[in-house]
């Protein structure tokens, strides 16, 4: 492995996109690396993350780390990186809700984790599809998340939009 590879893939909450993930990553290793960027928020959330851990075998190595995934040791590793919407999520918050500084880390962060020799997954919700939220601090995510999404997709070898469970190569 020369470079980090990117396969950016994006879609609606529910769509099939981990699922289309996992495929993907196990199509590439045996040794798979799934990045898990959610912190638990809640009961409910913290069922959402046990579906996701079931889903996987044991073979899967899991790393958790909800902000400084740049910081990791992923060289050489084939990783899904799941997701990019809870990570900015916990970014949001760790920045008190500071839309500037929150973009500048994330950025910041990315950068770190593609300079690594990598094969890399990584999965973001399209959360820009809807209606413009009333309220500021939710426009605000939605900004940055947009952004950080289409540097993610400029920098990716492959992306893909996951629709209905249906994975539409756009890139």
């Amino acid at each position: 492995m020369k470079e980090c590879s990117i396969h950016f893939i994006t879609g609606g909450q529910r769509s099939g996109k981990s699922e289309f993930a996992e495929k993907v990553v196990l199509e590439q290793t045996e040794t798979p690396v799934y990045l898990a960027t959610s912190k638990h928020w809640d009961d409910e959330h913290s069922k959402r993350i046990k579906a996701h851990q079931e889903r996987r075998r044991d073979f899967w190595t899991t790393l958790e780390e909800p902000l400084n995934i740049g910081n990791l040791n992923l060289n050489n590793k084939t990783v899904l990186l799941d997701c990019i919407t809870l990570w900015l999520t916990n970014i949001f918050d760790h920045f008190e809700y500071n839309p500037e500084d929150s973009l500048e880390f994330a950025l910041s962060q990315w950068n770190l984790i593609i300079k690594q020799r990598i094969n890399l997954t990584v999965v973001s919700n399209e959360i820009g599809l809807g209606v413009v939220p009333i309220e500021k601090s939710t426009r605000q995510f939605l900004d940055i998340h947009g952004k950080l999404n289409q540097h993610i997709a400029g920098c990716s070898t492959v992306t893909t939009m996951v629709v209905a469970g249906i994975p539409v190569r756009l890139k």
